[in-house]
């Protein structure tokens, strides 16, 4: 199964795509679809969703991950995340690919088996189970692979019940 973890955001937003075969996991190919702070906001969706349609097209993934959005103090950036998460949401929609939504806290119980884990404790587990040199950066990326293990995870248990 391929599997399309997305982190969204306006700035940067994650992809990560793994594939699993049993236990085992693989990354195909990870990265950040970076958008120009001065850029219109709508430019700016139109080239997340460009991005995020060739990715699909290229990997054709079996399933979609993506983060919930989590709603901080800024309301104005709460905004634009949501309108790039509704983007990613919307490009596997026109796929027809299933897509599932987690938590920032299921995500890190499924990576680092603790859902108050900091951002290094999740790198270091995604660099971990996905036999990497490096943790991926930024951030977004690597979030973006948790994600996407997080899924991998969730789905397995739930083909078992």
């Amino acid at each position: 199964m391929k599997i399309l973890g997305i982190d969204p955001g306006i700035g940067i937003t994650g992809v990560g795509i793994i594939e699993t075969q049993g236990s085992r996991l693989s990354v195909l190919d990870f990265g950040a679809i970076t958008t120009p702070t001065n850029t219109p906001l709508h430019q700016r969706l139109v080239e997340i969703y460009d991005k995020l349609s060739q990715i699909i097209a290229h990997f054709k993934p079996d399933a979609v991950a993506i983060e919930e959005l989590f709603f901080n103090k800024n309301v104005s950036t709460a905004l634009a995340v949501g309108q790039a998460r509704g983007v990613a949401v919307l490009c596997a929609a026109k796929a027809n690919i299933p897509i599932t939504s987690y938590t920032p806290t299921q995500i890190k119980v499924a990576v680092a088996g603790y859902g108050k884990a900091d951002k290094y404790q999740v790198g270091q587990m995604v660099k971990s189970l996905l036999k990497l040199d490096d943790v991926p950066k930024p951030d977004d990326v690597s979030d973006a692979l948790a994600i996407a293990i997080c899924h991998c995870h969730s789905h397995k248990i739930k083909s078992y019940t």
